[in-house]
C-alpha cells in the first residue's frame, strides 16, 4: 500500500476547554495509483482527515504511513520534507504564489522537491491550457485557469499521492468538468495515487473508490 491510515483520532478544543472529537477510529488504504473520493457532510472531517493524511497536523492517535514510512510519527521539519518529496496538494482556493508568475507558481512544487523538469513544466502547461499566459500574474487568471495551474503546480514533481480538497469547488459546472478530466488524466499518466474530498456526485462517481465520512467514522 501507498498510503495507510490506521485507527485515527482527532480532536479540538473548544472554548469551554473540552475536547471536540472531529474523528474517532478512522482506518483506510491506498495503493499506487487509485483514486479515492472522500465524501460527507459539511464538518464531518473530510478536510481534517486529508491535512492527517498531508502530514500538515498530527494525529491524538493512531498512524499515518505513506511508502512504508510513519508520517504521523515524524518532526515537524521531516514531515515537511516528505510532502514536498512525496505528496501534491491541491486547495479550494488554489493558494497560488501572488508575487511569481505563472511559470514560476506551475514549477514551484517541481523546484522545492528538486526535481524540476522544465520539459514536464512545458507539457504540463500545454496540456492545462497555459502556454499563452506563462508570463502573466495568477491574479489575472480566471477561476478555472487558476484551479489549472494549481493541478499543474500539484504534478510537476511528479508526486506518488495527489490530494486535492474540494478542487471544483469553486468552479461552474464546464469548468469543474474540464478540471477533474485533467486531473485525472495527468494523475494516471504519472502514476499518482489520488485522493480527493468532495461534495460533488460527479467528482465522487469519477473516482475508483468512495468513503462516506459520518460522525467521525468512515462508512
Amino acid at each position: 500500500m501507498l498510503l495507510t491510515a490506521d485507527d485515527i483520532h482527532k480532536s479540538f478544543p473548544l472554548a469551554s476547554g473540552a475536547a471536540q472529537p472531529v474523528l474517532t477510529g478512522v482506518s483506510l488504504s491506498l495503493a499506487a495509483g487509485e483514486t479515492l473520493a472522500l465524501t460527507g457532510e459539511s464538518g464531518s472531517g473530510k478536510s481534517t482527515l486529508l491535512h492527517l493524511l498531508a502530514g500538515l497536523d498530527r494525529p491524538d492517535s493512531g498512524t499515518v504511513t505513506l511508502a512504508g514510512n510513519a508520517l504521523s510519527a515524524l518532526p515537524d521539519a521531516a514531515r515537511a520534507e516528505a510532502r514536498r518529496r512525496r505528496i501534491g496538494l491541491v486547495f479550494q482556493q488554489f493558494n497560488l504564489v501572488p508575487s511569481l508568475d505563472v511559470a514560476a507558481n506551475l514549477s514551484f512544487q517541481a523546484r522545492l522537491a528538486e526535481r524540476h523538469d522544465a520539459a514536464w513544466c512545458a507539457t504540463l502547461a500545454d496540456r492545462l491550457g497555459l502556454t499563452p499566459h506563462l508570463g502573466a500574474w495568477p491574479e489575472t487568471l480566471s477561476g478555472g485557469q487558476q484551479q489549472r495551474l494549481a493541478i499543474g503546480r500539484a504534478l510537476a514533481a511528479k508526486p506518488p499521492l495527489i490530494l486535492a480538497d474540494e478542487p471544483t469547488g469553486n468552479l461552474d459546472e464546464e469548468n469543474a468538468e474540464t478540471v477533474l478530466s485533467l486531473m485525472l488524466e495527468l494523475a494516471a499518466e504519472t502514476g499518482a495515487a489520488l485522493v480527493t474530498v468532495t461534495h460533488s456526485a460527479n467528482v465522487a462517481a469519477a473516482m475508483s473508490r468512495r468513503l462516506h465520512l459520518s460522525r467521525g467514522k468512515l462508512a
